[in-house]
Parts: structure tokens; C-alpha cells; sequence
């Protein structure tokens, strides 16, 4: 980072690089979690055919659709937030898990049957190149760490022994 940025404006983009890392590293180890029910939805013959409705769009019509999951369910993060801090923390956190988890499942739906078209509108394809690029290399960061190889090792153990007790009770 250059020198002549202000201290206040440097603390301010360490701390959008902390957020940034946290989301991108959080989605990953939460992807094991959604990614059967994605797989699943999109082996349904309605979402095939909604997939397809979408890929037949005009590109800004499906821009303006990605934008409808994060305005319908963004409001319902805040209400989990504030059910948290009134001290209903189940209730706030189911909340917050579904919220996310469908805005995931919708926006990747989507954006699947709308990439390459979206990709033709020039700032969209410029921000998701960015994306990838930072995301590529927090990835490559996390997975050199001892932590991550340690989680690793654990996920394997576990996997490993969910399959035996499978195969025992088959």
C-alpha cells in the first residue's frame, strides 16, 4: 500500500481486505454444506426449465433478475440479526442459515443460466474477473496455512469414518 494514504484510510481498506478474506474463506468451508441441496435443485426438470426461461432473457433482464434474491432476502438477515441481539439467538441464526442459503441456491442458479450473457456486459465481466482473481488467491493463501491442512486432515478422518459406519450398516 502507498505510503502518502492517510492512517485512516489505510485501517480502512485492511479492514474491507479482513471482511473480503473472512466472506470468500467462509463461503468455502460453508459450500460442503449447500452444495448437495444446490446439486439437487438443479437436477429438477421446474428448475431446468426456469434455467432455461432465464438463458432466453436479454441480458439486463437477467441482471435485474440476480438482483431480486438480494432484495428479498437481505431485509431477512437484518430481522436474524436483530432477533440476535434481542436474545432469541436460534431463532436469529435459523434465520440468517436459510437467508443465506437461499440467496446462495438463487443467485447461483441464475447467474449459471445467465453467465454468458452476462459476461458480454463490459463492467460485469471486469467485476467478476476481479472477483475470481481475489478469491483465487485467498484460496491459494488459506490452503497454504497449517490450519488449513489441518482441517483438511480432520475433513478426510471424518468422511472416512462416515463411509465405514455406511458400509456397516448396508
Amino acid at each position: 500500500m502507498p505510503p502518502s494514504r492517510s492512517l485512516p484510510l489505510r485501517a480502512l481498506i485492511a479492514l474491507a481486505d479482513v471482511a473480503v478474506a473472512a466472506f470468500v474463506i467462509g463461503i468455502e468451508l460453508l459450500r460442503p454444506l449447500y452444495r448437495p441441496l444446490y446439486e439437487a435443485l438443479s437436477r429438477l426438470t421446474l428448475v431446468r426449465r426456469l434455467e432455461a426461461g432465464v438463458a432466453r432473457l436479454p441480458r439486463f433482464a437477467i441482471l435485474a433478475l440476480l438482483a431480486v434474491p438480494f432484495l428479498g432476502v437481505e431485509p431477512l438477515k437484518l430481522v436474524g440479526v436483530v432477533w440476535i441481539a434481542e436474545g432469541r439467538p436460534g431463532r436469529g441464526l435459523a434465520l440468517l442459515a436459510g437467508a443465506y442459503l437461499v440467496s446462495f441456491v438463487l443467485v447461483e442458479r441464475i447467474y449459471h443460466a445467465g453467465r454468458a450473457k452476462l459476461l458480454t456486459i463490459g463492467w460485469f465481466a471486469v467485476a467478476i474477473g476481479f472477483a475470481a482473481r481475489v478469491r483465487g488467491a485467498l484460496l491459494a493463501y488459506a490452503r497454504a496455512t497449517r490450519a488449513w491442512g489441518m482441517a483438511a486432515a480432520t475433513a478426510r478422518r471424518v468422511r472416512a469414518l462416515l463411509r465405514r459406519l455406511i458400509a456397516r450398516a448396508a
